[in-house]
């Protein structure tokens, strides 16, 4: 009989970067910095492709360390191999990301989009909960200000269309700060966010300006 959603395993994001989120495994998911993984973790002690989880037939899953530099850990011990996965076991991804796993997620609420899929990203990503940027994989340090995140933020959600300047303006400084800034201002602003993405690729121009209109994201893809 096959299973339905509710009936099948669950990888919950824990201490790290990912915590809070959550993965169905219907028949494998591969872990890994690269943004063709089906869980993406941004940051270079993550090999490209680093573990897999593997949900078999008879309802078994397993864990498989892909040759990564710095790990998989499952319970505290090294992954070599392959090894079988209970309720309840704590998975480590080198020391950056921990999950758990859970054999069933019926008791645990799922909301549309958990089930893991690739995902079609471009050259330039964010992490909206640590407020982190990564060009091409590298990231943009020292972080990006409180203001330029924003206005990265607002673009990079509708990325390709163009965003008016009056909703850039709320989204960054606003109701009651934004009816002061001017043009110049916002100007200024993404000026100043253009030259710290040029820090990493000069090649490209993500901000684009629609004159008398507002700014789009220009993210090509990533290769």
């Amino acid at each position: 009989m096959k299973k339905g959603k509710s009936d099948l395993p669950l990888l919950i994001g824990q201490i790290g970067p990912l915590n809070g989120q959550k993965w169905v495994i219907s028949d494998e998911l591969i872990i890994g910095r690269g943004l063709d993984c089906h869980i993406i973790i941004t940051d270079r002690q993550v090999s490209r492709f680093h573990a897999q989880l593997t949900h078999h037939q008879n309802h078994s899953v397993e864990i498989t360390d892909l040759g990564s530099k710095n790990g998989t850990f499952l319970n505290g011990k090294k992954v070599t191999g392959t090894l079988s996965v209970k309720e309840g076991d704590q998975i480590k991804i080198a020391l950056v990301q921990n999950f758990l796993f859970i054999s069933s997620d019926a008791t645990v609420p799922l909301t549309e989009g958990d089930q893991a899929q690739p995902v079609k990203v471009g050259k330039l990503l964010i992490d909206k909960r640590t407020r982190r940027v990564w060009i091409h994989e590298h990231e943009i340090i020292p972080p990006l200000s409180v203001q330029q995140f924003r206005l990265l933020q607002c673009l990079y959600d509708q990325q390709e269309d163009v965003v008016t300047r009056e909703k850039i303006v709320m989204a960054v400084w606003g109701l009651q700060e934004g009816e002061g800034v001017t043009e110049q201002a916002l100007d200024a602003l993404v000026r100043r966010l253009r030259e710290r993405i040029a820090e990493l690729d000069d090649k490209h121009t993500y901000l684009v300006t629609a004159r008398g209109f507002g700014f789009r994201l220009d993210n090509p893809d990533y290769k």
